[in-house]
């Protein structure tokens, strides 16, 4: 099959265009089938079947191999025998009846309570921008919204007498967050003595503004929560998803259920909520709280 995978190889570098690294990892998965079909005397594409891939991929699986390295190889072996088809060399795929592996999910990263303190306090709020920034990261953790919702807030998006927010969502629909009074009491401060020092045309309804007195962008934002995570001295990668996703976690730590919380996180299936579960409590914390003699 070697002959077949160098055919190939300059199929991919000189029609498809595919990046010198992307052809290397096609390569190497294929290789390694096909040293493994080889030492089962199997050598010709026609020889292939659904019984020898399914071998080769459990012997990925207990070697360890992470889901997304079976993912690639099961991909690359799926495009190499679709290309011998169209180059009839083979009449029918293989790999049409592989079961395709499932995507690992990791767990989302979330930070302690303490972290999320320590990110909340770093702003300035004695600057425009400071107070605008412990708004926006105060909004986020207390309402659980992406940050692309977050940046599309208009200032009559809020109440802050009766701590809501409005947040709108695809397909027109929205939702009604409420917020603690702690974000709003952030945001009342920077809506009222701060952002009429950010704003250069007074039509403007955008409620968080850049340095240009334009609405802020998702990439603005992604800058700025890096910046405080530095400031903050938290050692955890941040993104904008992390006060996301520590929202719920705390709340299914504090009791929440997980009907409420998928209904905050605006998540259609409570599947999707479910993964914030596994990381709602440790075993250990379970047993000591709850067992009678612990």
């Amino acid at each position: 099959m070697k002959q077949y995978l160098d055919e190939y190889v300059t199929y991919l570098e000189e029609v498809k265009r595919l990046s010198r690294s992307t052809i290397e990892s096609y390569r190497a998965d294929l290789n390694g089938f096909i040293e493994y079909a080889a030492d089962r005397e199997v050598t010709h594409p026609r020889d292939v079947n659904r019984t020898v891939l399914g071998l080769y991929l459990g012997r990925l699986r207990q070697q360890g191999k992470a889901a997304s390295s079976q993912l690639r190889c099961t991909a690359s072996l799926r495009s190499f025998f679709q290309y011998l088809v169209r180059q009839s060399v083979i009449g029918q795929d293989p790999t049409q009846l592989l079961d395709r592996p499932k995507p690992e999910r990791k767990p989302p990263q979330a930070l302690t309570i303490e972290q999320v303190d320590k990110l909340l306090s770093a702003p300035d709020s004695d600057t425009p921008q400071g107070a605008r920034d412990r708004a926006m990261l105060e909004l986020l953790y207390a309402s659980g919204i992406k940050v692309s919702e977050l940046v599309s807030l208009s200032i009559h998006d809020l109440n802050m007498e009766m701590r809501f927010l409005r947040c709108a969502v695809p397909g027109g629909k929205e939702r009604i967050l409420p917020i603690s009074q702690i974000a709003a009491q952030s945001v009342a401060y920077y809506m009222r003595d701060m952002r009429s020092q950010l704003i250069r045309d007074a039509e403007v309804e955008a409620l968080f503004l850049n340095s240009l007195g334009t609405r802020l962008t998702r990439q603005g934002f992604w800058k700025i929560i890096k910046k405080y995570g530095k400031l903050a001295e938290i050692d955890e990668e941040i993104t904008p998803h992390t006060l996301r996703h520590s929202f719920a976690i705390h709340l299914l730590q504090n009791g929440a259920d997980l009907r409420s919380v998928q209904e905050m996180l605006g998540h259609s299936a409570l599947s999707t909520t479910g993964m914030y579960q596994s990381t709602k409590k440790s075993m250990k914390e379970v047993y000591d709280h709850y067992h009678p003699r612990s």
